[in-house]
């Protein structure tokens, strides 16, 4: 067992602190994710209803907004928040706050454009039987319209969260020390002592990755079944 533990590179969890490290590593990730989603879902949920009110000025502006999210990749967008306003507005923006501007900013389109469509999918004709039946407005929001574009929104809402978990990889590039560049460390200093420890600290990552969003999709499921 512990020949097959060395030959997978497995042994290197073991030296030292280096579990520890990325344990540590995955939680510096983590709560970037959930503040980026937090501030998302809040914003996407306020713009989304700005979109749908299907005003020119608001059209214009949110289909901009979404173009840039979509073709811009989001490591891209980094390098422009943390190196560009750095050297061309001389603004002192910490490699954290680049993350969370950059991820809120993506993430709020991605919500907002959800929330839309789920908004203009019901069928006006379920706005009219609630009027024809005496219903207000705000009765009709809140009794008919919202509960079913909570069941439209949810599984793609935690899809949307589960990816923003996992896109938070790419704040190594910017320096901040996660789960993947604790891991690329790990690989480094033990390159001659446990040459295959590549998979092993990958494979230990991708289960904590996998253990960070498995409970958000059982999550979803069960909100969906509460829902239905």
């Amino acid at each position: 067992m512990s020949s097959f533990i060395t030959s997978m590179g497995f042994d290197v969890l073991f030296k030292g602190t280096n579990m520890i490290r990325l344990l540590q590593g995955l939680l510096v990730a983590l709560k970037i994710s959930l503040i980026s989603v937090v501030l998302s879902i809040v914003l996407g949920i306020i713009i989304g209803m700005l979109m749908s009110l299907k005003k020119p000025v608001i059209n214009v502006i949110s289909r901009i907004y979404l173009e840039i999210v979509r073709i811009m990749p989001q490591m891209v967008l980094l390098f422009i928040v943390y190196f560009g306003a750095t050297k061309a507005l001389g603004l002192n923006v910490s490699a954290t706050a680049a993350s969370l501007i950059v991820f809120t900013f993506w993430g709020s389109a991605e919500m907002a454009d959800l929330v839309r469509g789920s908004l203009i999918s019901i069928p006006v004709i379920q706005y009219e039987s609630s009027y024809a039946l005496g219903m207000t407005k705000l009765q009709t929001y809140l009794y008919v319209i919202i509960p079913q574009t909570v069941r439209r929104l949810l599984p793609l809402a935690i899809n949307l969260i589960t990816r923003m978990i996992k896109t938070t990889s790419l704040v190594m590039m910017i320096g901040i020390v996660e789960v993947l560049k604790v891991g690329q460390q790990i690989i480094e200093a033990n390159r001659k002592t446990s040459p295959n420890a590549a998979f092993g600290i990958f494979a230990t990552i991708f289960l904590l990755y996998f253990l960070a969003c498995w409970p958000i999709s059982l999550l979803s499921r069960y909100l969906e079944k509460k829902a239905a």
